[in-house]
């Protein structure tokens, strides 16, 4: 018998608020857990079918983080016969098929489905449909090459949508939308190898844009107010913009300029406050450029013992890396809290 799965996702798939988003949940391929709310079984048996499926994907490695919602891990439950045991106390004997997908929700695209024969014994419905779910083997070898058959299509997606995902970046990047940009870009995990260096040398490329707009922007403000109020208090107001600006923007030396006009404005009762914000600038310059330093040194050092495949500097991707999480964090911090999603149908 043909089944077709309804699953319906409309406002419900939502952020959980709570959630702490770190910049290792990017790099990585995700699966979110999800449960119809038409899915005909008790609540309380939902949430044990619900943390089976978080079971199977962090055992795999794949636990959701939240940061990408597309992917999915979810099931449908089927009653294959329900019988009533005499008591006393009377029983409740279900036998369930329950058939497990992973797929991409927003292309309503099935990339792996299982199916489970299960049975559950309880003093009522609902229990009888915990028993069942509880006997879900998270190790069980049709489980197990379920999970890898969905990674590899996703793995698969990455690497057919790679331009386009690449393009859809630069279109973001036309409009200044550099942040959002960056965040997708960061979405594709590392195991796509091929796909995620070519996204992470256009994050570079990206980023710089980024860091040169907004210190652009900052270096006016900065202006605007020093012109504004030439004294300690628009020397104060326009070192926090100044430092504000990233290092490695292409104004520094315009910022250097318009440091030294202020400081040689100031008065020497004026000056201890300046001092210290030129002071956090400079050290911020002086960190980073350790920081590239230490990188290439460890970089030349391994590359004695590496192939020539691995001739890109890794340390200095690491750092890079850190940055563009930084943004990629952020970003999934202030996306819409509620994704919405058409009708899936599983077949």
């Amino acid at each position: 018998m043909k089944k077709i799965f309804h699953l319906l996702i409309t406002c419900f798939f939502a952020f959980d608020s709570s959630a702490q988003v770190k910049s290792k949940d990017f790099g990585r391929i995700v699966l979110n857990t999800y449960i119809p709310i038409e899915l005909d079984v008790p609540e309380e048996a939902k949430a044990a079918l619900q943390n089976k499926l978080n079971q199977i994907a962090t055992n795999n490695g794949m636990g959701g983080s939240q940061v990408n919602p597309r992917f999915i891990i979810t099931a449908n439950v089927m009653v294959g016969t329900k019988d009533i045991i005499p008591g006393p106390p009377q029983m409740i004997a279900q036998q369930l098929e329950v058939t497990l997908y992973i797929g991409d929700a927003v292309t309503n695209t099935r990339f792996a489905n299982t199916a489970l024969n299960l049975k559950g014994v309880g003093t009522n419905e609902n229990k009888s449909f915990i028993e069942a779910f509880t006997t879900i083997n998270t190790k069980n070898p049709l489980v197990v090459a379920f999970v890898e058959e969905g990674k590899n299509r996703i793995i698969n997606h990455y690497k057919e949508q790679c331009d386009f995902i690449i393009r859809d970046a630069d279109a973001l990047v036309k409009q200044q939308k550099y942040d959002q940009a960056i965040y997708d870009l960061s979405l594709v995990p590392d195991v796509c190898k091929e796909c995620y260096f070519r996204c992470l040398d256009t994050l570079q490329t990206i980023y710089k844009k980024k860091i040169d707009a907004e210190g652009s922007a900052y270096l006016n403000q900065a202006k605007m107010l020093w012109t504004s109020q030439q004294n300690a208090a628009g020397a104060e107001k326009a070192g926090d913009k100044i430092n504000a600006i990233n290092p490695s923007a292409a104004c520094q030396p315009e910022v250097v300029k318009l440091m030294q006009q202020i400081e040689a404005k100031l008065k020497a009762d004026e000056r201890e406050k300046w001092l210290f914000k030129k002071k956090q600038y400079e050290d911020r310059i002086a960190m980073q450029k350790e920081q590239m330093r230490i990188a290439e040194a460890k970089s030349k050092h391994d590359d004695l013992e590496l192939e020539k495949e691995a001739a890109r500097n890794y340390e200095l991707d690491k750092l890079r890396i850190s940055a563009y999480r930084a943004v990629a964090v952020e970003q999934a911090r202030n996306q819409a809290r509620t994704i919405t999603y058409n009708r899936i149908y599983w077949r």
